[in-house]
């Protein structure tokens, strides 16, 4: 496991699971919010974001978080492993609010950008009738044959499987 690509729903944890994989694996993170959004939440342009996703897949070893359904295909083709965060709405919804009174908003230099306005709202809601099967077939498309897939259905799950990898890298 060197290239990880990890996916899913806002407020699943994508993010804190990258960071906690970087450091079990050495391998730099990359929030993919950080690479498209400035200081003022302006967006960068998608030919050049995924020209950024193109540097970052071409290195020996990476964490990249992110959903960014239109540049998926660039991680999943360079990946070893792609990590499915599939927590419930509840779930979800949980994580982008108590992301919220733990961290404010704005970006924290540290993977959070954290914004909650209606639209956040509204795709975590509907992520997982909505997004998850676009999702679940560019996996399918582009991963399968070459990669791990491994889906963590919950906080529990996430933390037991990061006990598991620290053990085989112990």
């Amino acid at each position: 496991m060197k290239k990880v690509a990890i996916v899913g729903c806002g407020g699943s944890g994508k993010s804190h699971l990258a960071r906690q994989l970087a450091t079990l694996l050495d391998a730099p993170v990359t929030h993919l919010d950080a690479a498209f959004y400035d200081d003022e939440w302006n967006a960068l342009p998608m030919e050049k974001f995924a020209e950024v996703q193109r540097d970052l897949v071409a290195q020996p070893a990476w964490v990249i978080d992110g959903n960014y359904n239109s540049t998926l295909q660039i991680r999943l083709e360079a990946c070893d492993t792609v990590v499915l965060m599939d927590v419930s709405t509840p779930a979800a919804l949980w994580g982008i609010f108590s992301r919220q009174i733990r961290h404010g908003a704005g970006h924290k230099g540290n993977g959070v950008h954290n914004r909650i306005h209606w639209g956040v709202i509204k795709y975590v809601v509907t992520y997982r009738r909505k997004m998850r099967p676009r999702v679940m077939a560019k996996i399918e498309e582009f991963a399968s044959g070459h990669v791990d897939v491994v889906m963590l259905t919950s906080r529990r799950h996430t933390r037991r499987w990061l006990q598991q990898i620290a053990t085989q890298h112990a």
